[in-house]
């Protein structure tokens, strides 16, 4: 799909549609007595709005061959999400379309960063081309970071020459998140390489820069970076906003910034913000909403309403130069969402390119694309290859204090602390009773036997385990609990399923198959939260204090997020940038 929205640009079919335009002919379809919210002005004005071919005719005083009264409710534009991994979801992306498009998100910004880590560019190619004939509008950035670091083991790598190809395919506005700040700061030159495709053609590039400050960060912005949704603190915000830096806040599923960043938010600055969620459960998606439920949540906090709205429309149409998007004005994409009011944003009726295509709640499916079934390609659907010879989750005793990751409620980002650990034996022990879990990264992509044992605080769980190949950014086998038994059980379990997310005890077990790369299934959005219910539910009765475990234990094998994290190669020091041993020297 072109960034320009190249539809009905005949000769003939211009001229029809500024005949509809000057008022000689009606339109296809005016939607009448409505409220226009235009995203240029800040203005609330009393207007129709005429559509044809898809496109706006114009706005004003229009008649159409169709006419929907829509009796004072508010007309805006379709939202727009500036950064998400769709693979997050854990919806294949026909099935993602039909449970955000309801809740007004006419167009997305992707950054197919997981699946490319287990298929590498057959899995950016299969996003791209899931994404076709929806009536949503998937753009991909071109995943930048593959693998993430060499601190972990990853199913492909893109080098410069296949970022080089992807850069022109249709559908991609520019280079996604640079993970590696370290390698950009200190000019790596594989790194450079990478920015430089982008640079070279134009394009934008998207950053990832936790924490950076004072000149690192000066650095990392003169490579060519142009955003950033890492930000935490107000005054980590204002530095990189003072920098040139577009500023995503993240209100996600784990990643809740917008209350912290909201007082940054200015007349004079309100331009250069998106709302973003970057990373959104199903189960989220299903109780809350999406690009609507931020909204909602910024005005609790206190934004202004066409603020926020803007943030979601012109804001990232301009950011990355989507075409005719964002806004409601003549020749634009007859892309409308329609409200009751712009506090609760409650979506009514969503329309894409002048076809109703959702209404109040549910999709009209005539305008969607039968779900797709994933053909039974091993490169797709067989991704989990273990060594089980080799897993062996003992860590053998010694004197002193061991490194334990220190989780952090409703953030990704984790702290690191040194304690002295429970022995048994002559082994180091998970202890419950203290909240010291075992926590395991296992390799998964090349039957390598690569894995490493560690420690973990936060979690709450007095019994079993849970195992996930949801593990940002290589998604390896990721596995936390009690006992090395019951840990042993809930990888075998998911790896079985070819994939997913499983829950156990010695007495009960629940999985959420997750077979597209073991990371997304084929069901519907009803169905894959019906399930992770029922994980939700077990953890609650097993006592987990963490709101969303499954998530946050995803997030554990990220070598990029500050500050204690493990992968298959070794804890990782993500502040020094390097492994680190279990025990304290």
């Amino acid at each position: 799909m072109s960034l320009s929205a190249p539809i009905n640009t005949s000769v003939t079919s211009q001229q029809q549609l500024l005949s509809c335009a000057r008022g000689e002919t009606p339109c296809d379809l005016v939607l009448k007595n409505g409220r226009v919210v235009n995203t240029f002005t800040g203005e609330i004005l009393d207007q129709d709005v005429g559509m044809f071919q898809g496109r706006i005719a114009g706005v004003g005083q229009y008649s159409g061959h169709s006419e929907v009264n829509l009796k004072g409710r508010y007309i805006c534009p379709g939202f727009i999400e500036g950064h998400i991994h769709i693979e997050s979801s854990m919806l294949s992306p026909a099935r993602f379309a039909r449970a955000v498009v309801p809740r007004g998100t006419t167009a997305v910004v992707c950054d197919p960063h997981e699946i490319a880590n287990v298929l590498g560019i057959e899995g950016v190619r299969y996003m791209l081309e899931s994404g076709k004939n929806l009536p949503l509008d998937i753009f991909s950035m071109i995943p930048s970071c593959v693998p993430a670091t060499d601190m972990e083991t990853n199913g492909a790598t893109l080098n410069p020459e296949d970022i080089d190809a992807l850069l022109d395919e249709p559908g991609v506005p520019g280079l996604a998140e640079m993970m590696n700040f370290p390698g950009t700061i200190g000019g790596t030159p594989a790194i450079l390489a990478k920015l430089q495709t982008a640079l070279d053609r134009g394009l934008l590039i998207d950053g990832h820069a936790p924490g950076v400050t004072g000149k690192q960060l000066q650095a990392y912005c003169g490579a060519g970076i142009s955003s950033d949704h890492e930000c935490t603190t107000l005054e980590e915000a204002r530095e990189k906003l003072r920098a040139g830096m577009y500023i995503f806040i993240r209100e996600g599923s784990t990643a809740k910034n917008l209350e912290a960043l909201l007082p940054l938010i200015t007349p004079e600055s309100a331009q250069w913000f998106l709302l973003v969620s970057d990373d959104c459960h199903p189960d989220d998606l299903m109780a809350q909403g999406h690009l609507d439920h931020i909204l909602r949540r910024a005005i609790a906090l206190g934004l202004d309403p066409i603020t926020a709205l803007r943030m979601v429309t012109i804001n990232p149409a301009v950011r990355f130069n989507l075409k005719m998007r964002g806004a409601l004005a003549p020749g634009y994409l007859a892309d409308a969402v329609i409200l009751d009011d712009l506090n609760d944003f409650i979506v009514h009726q969503v329309y894409k390119e002048g076809r109703l295509v959702a209404q109040d709640g549910r999709t009209i499916d005539q305008h969607f694309s039968p779900m797709q079934t994933i053909k039974k390609d091993a490169s797709l659907t067989d991704s989990v290859h273990i060594d089980w010879a080799a897993v062996d989750f003992r860590i053998p005793a010694r004197i002193g204090k061991i490194r334990v990751i220190e989780c952090v409620a409703e953030q990704i980002i984790t702290g690191m602390v040194e304690l002295t650990p429970t022995i048994s034996g002559n082994e180091a022990v998970a202890d419950p009773a203290r909240d010291l879990l075992k926590i395991a990264v296992i390799e998964r992509h090349r039957t390598s036997g690569n894995m490493t044992n560690g420690f973990v605080r936060g979690f709450g769980l007095r019994e079993g385990a849970m195992a996930s190949t949801v593990a940002h950014d290589s998604h390896n086998l990721i596995v936390v609990g009690t006992s090395d038994d019951l840990m042993h059980a809930a990888a075998r379990l998911i790896a079985d399923s070819g994939g997913g997310i499983a829950l156990l005890t010695h007495s009960d077990s629940i999985v959420l198959p997750l077979p597209v790369g073991g990371l997304m299934s084929t069901d519907s959005l009803r169905e894959v939260t019906q399930t992770l219910f029922e994980l939700k539910h077990l953890a609650e009765e097993l006592k987990i204090k963490i709101r969303n475990p499954f998530m946050l234990l995803s997030f554990l094998a990220l070598p990029v997020i500050p500050t204690l994290k493990i992968t298959d190669k070794g804890l990782v020091d993500v502040i020094a940038f390097q492994t680190v041993p279990l025990w304290v020297e």
